[in-house]
């Protein structure tokens, strides 16, 4: 599982609030949420992420409520993989549950800067800047956790293992 993007990057302790904020929990549309994601933390970021861009942070990416909003944002607003330090607790399986790919390398989130572009391999955890050719190490994404992302998140995953 490869993913390749230009890079947006964020600081430490973003938290749910910042990726989707309460005043449009209103809603559950995805396409809606993505309008408005990371707005609280870069304005413009709605209007400047494209499909397939990746969003690198510093520590403790997701923290605070436990909303399923924040990932499905993201997804949303097509944003292949999160690469962070660290993640809450809970928007770690969160998005999982969703299906965004999601890693951590404090030394990726280091050396990572905006705009630069790199290629994430989720079976070997590695990922590469192909803008300094600068190479990280993550935790590979474990098979069952693949397939999660592959179908689409938990529900899809348990609607195709039903069906079967």
């Amino acid at each position: 599982m490869l993913f390749k993007g230009k890079v947006w990057k964020f600081g430490r302790d973003i938290d749910t609030d910042a990726i989707i904020p309460a005043r449009y929990l209103n809603t559950s549309d995805p396409d809606e949420l993505a309008r408005h994601v990371m707005e609280d933390a870069d304005k413009d970021f709605p209007k400047k992420v494209k499909r397939g861009d990746i969003i690198v942070a510093a520590e403790n990416f997701g923290c605070g409520s436990s909303r399923e909003h924040a990932p499905i944002a993201i997804k949303a607003a097509g944003v292949s993989a999160v690469v962070a330090k660290s993640f809450a607790r809970i928007f770690y399986r969160n998005a999982f549950n969703i299906g965004l790919p999601i890693f951590e390398s404090s030394k990726a989130a280091d050396g990572i800067k905006e705009g630069d572009v790199v290629e994430i391999d989720a079976d070997k955890g590695l990922i590469k800047n192909t803008t300094t050719q600068e190479e990280f190490k993550a935790q590979p994404i474990p098979p069952f956790m693949q397939e999660l992302i592959t179908e689409g998140g938990l529900i899809e995953w348990t609607k195709k293992k039903m069906s079967a």
